[in-house]
């Protein structure tokens, strides 16, 4: 199965992986494939950027050096996926949320996440 981790998995499988279920747990064990989108690369770095999330080194030097430790694909931001996006129903106000839909959808992946927004679209996931 390949996996594509929503931003907060990401940050907690990388700071505290005690917030991941069991079952998410399992899967990233057992995944073909791990990998973390560009939307999430960005949206980390927006957030530290304006002080709302904290990490022991500037994000490009933090998410590359946690990407090799796990191994992680990165998942570019192609224009398909943005367009997909923006036809996604607004069931999700969060636009960093709809684009990992729409990569997930694109790519045929599973998004492993909490998100219950994320959940209510036709989107394979796992939490």
């Amino acid at each position: 199965m390949n996996l594509l981790l929503d931003t907060c998995t990401f940050i907690w499988l990388c700071a505290e992986p005690k917030k991941l279920s069991a079952k998410a747990k399992s899967h990233l064990r057992d995944a073909v494939e791990l990998g973390i989108s560009d939307v999430s690369i960005m949206e980390i770095a927006l957030k530290w950027q304006a002080g709302k999330i904290r990490l022991p080194q500037p994000p490009s030097y933090w998410i590359e050096e946690q990407s090799e430790m796990h191994q992680l694909r990165r998942w570019p931001l192609a224009r398909d996926v943005i367009c997909r996006a923006s036809e996604l129903a607004a069931l999700h106000k969060d636009p960093f949320d709809r684009l990992l839909v729409a990569q997930a959808q694109t790519f045929k992946l599973t998004i492993v996440t909490p998100d219950q927004y994320i959940k209510a679209y036709p989107v394979s996931y796992i939490w």
